[in-house]
């Protein structure tokens, strides 16, 4: 039956569309931090941000289904309910924060803000890092230099080196990745192109969350902002509380983004996305180019993503993902004494993981071990995946209210994991 999907697939969908794992999951139905199979086989789901708050939430399920019963229908009507969340989310940010725009997708959040950049500066040069993903659109789609498509056009764009915690080539007080930044604004400048903006994650998810310190980035706003560029913040993987200590990654850092976008996990899975500004910057955007989205903000989406505010609060999500991220982490750390090949634990919150090596004297990168740890897990019931510059880091995000229990069962097939490998010490 399985053989049957896949051609199906093949013949309506194309060639090369991505699927997880070398034995592609038949997923039927969800459930917290749960997910069931065809055949009723359930997996433990410690991957998945969309479903922020859980799979099937029944607080966003029964917003949903309320506002679907009552209206839904374009933007082009007034309707209280996207005031009311664009209030209650920019709330969270800080004061100059307060202007939104609801899209549908991250992609779609990250090309408004790169068209908000060349409104407010007159200019189009952007800086990414050489290891990040911020969408599929096709100025977008030009700024991930692991997954460009041939047809993309980045004369406009710069990579720096992502930052590499475990194998910094440079000093780690951020001064090197700074003047990384530099150098690519005076190319751009030069060059006659301008320097709009740096947009970045400020986790450095895709890089591989590398453990940077509070304020590492201080030295490359500073270089920014002289150069009279933006910042823009992708919010899609830390923000809403993931990282437990705050509401959005660039709080932890202690900067002040220019323009943040948002998207996955906003609405639990309903198709939601945001670019969060400032007055003056959503004025010159507004001013410069003519916008709308037929369905962002919908009366529907604004339910579900009001939902899901609802519940992190009412659950105390932001405390559960510092308490059980904190347990989790320790005890993969304790796990590294037992298994060599873990060669570093880090991240924070619900957002964490480990770089698995050969040896760790050499950290030579063992991605096709972190493969076959992934697939067995699968095979398992646990579904993790993999990221970072070497792609050898596990990467585990699970849903908010994944608990302790949940860290063990996960833990405890990752050991297995590795000892059926043969690489227990």
């Amino acid at each position: 039956m399985a053989e049957t999907v896949l051609e199906r697939r093949f013949r309506l969908l194309g060639p090369n569309v991505p699927l997880f794992y070398d034995e592609p999951l038949h997923i039927v139905k969800g459930e917290g931090v749960w997910l069931y199979d065809k055949a009723g086989k359930k997996y433990l789901d410690c991957y998945n941000n969309v479903p922020h708050v859980g799979h099937c939430h029944p607080v966003v399920v029964d917003a949903i289904a309320r506002q679907a019963a009552t209206l839904n229908t374009h933007t082009r009507y007034l309707h209280d309910g996207i005031l009311e969340y664009g209030e209650r989310l920019t709330a969270t940010f800080d004061a100059s924060l307060s202007s939104i725009i609801m899209v549908c997708t991250g992609s779609e959040a990250n090309d408004i803000a790169l068209r908000m950049s060349e409104a407010v500066t007159g200019k189009r040069g952007i800086i990414v890092t050489d290891h990040t993903y911020h969408g599929n659109t096709a100025s977008v789609a030009a700024l991930s230099s692991t997954n460009k498509a041939s047809t993309s056009q980045s004369h406009n764009i710069r990579f720096v080196p992502a930052p590499d915690s475990y194998r910094p080539a440079s000093r780690h007080d951020g001064s090197d990745f700074a003047r990384h930044v530099e150098n690519a604004i005076d190319e751009l400048e030069e060059l006659g192109i301008g320097f709009a903006a740096l947009l970045l994650c400020p986790y450095f998810a895709n890089e591989g969350f590398p453990d940077l310190p509070e304020k590492w980035l201080d030295p490359t706003i500073k270089a920014v902002k002289q150069a009279g560029g933006l910042i823009i913040a992708d919010e899609v993987q830390p923000g809403f509380g993931r990282i437990g200590s705050h509401m959005w990654g660039h709080q932890y850092q202690g900067f002040t983004p220019d323009i943040v976008t948002l998207g996955k996990p906003m609405a639990n899975g309903h198709p939601v996305a945001a670019v969060v500004t400032t007055h003056e910057i959503i004025t010159a955007f507004r001013t410069s180019f003519r916008y709308f989205n037929t369905f962002g903000g919908n009366p529907v989406s604004a339910a579900a993503a009001n939902a899901v505010l609802d519940v992190i609060q009412e659950e105390n999500l932001l405390k559960n993902a510092t308490d059980v991220g904190a347990y989790a982490k320790d005890s993969l750390l304790h796990l590294a004494k037992k298994h060599c090949v873990i060669g570093s634990v880090r991240g924070r919150g619900l957002f964490f993981g480990a770089e698995l090596v050969h040896g760790k004297h050499c950290k030579t990168p063992a991605a096709d071990l972190t493969h076959e740890v992934v697939n067995l897990m699968r095979q398992n019931g646990v579904l993790i995946n993999k990221l970072g510059i070497y792609g050898n880091t596990t990467k585990i995000r699970p849903p908010m209210p994944f608990s302790r229990e949940n860290a063990d069962n996960f833990l405890s097939v990752l050991d297995h994991a590795l000892s059926i490998l043969g690489h227990e010490v």
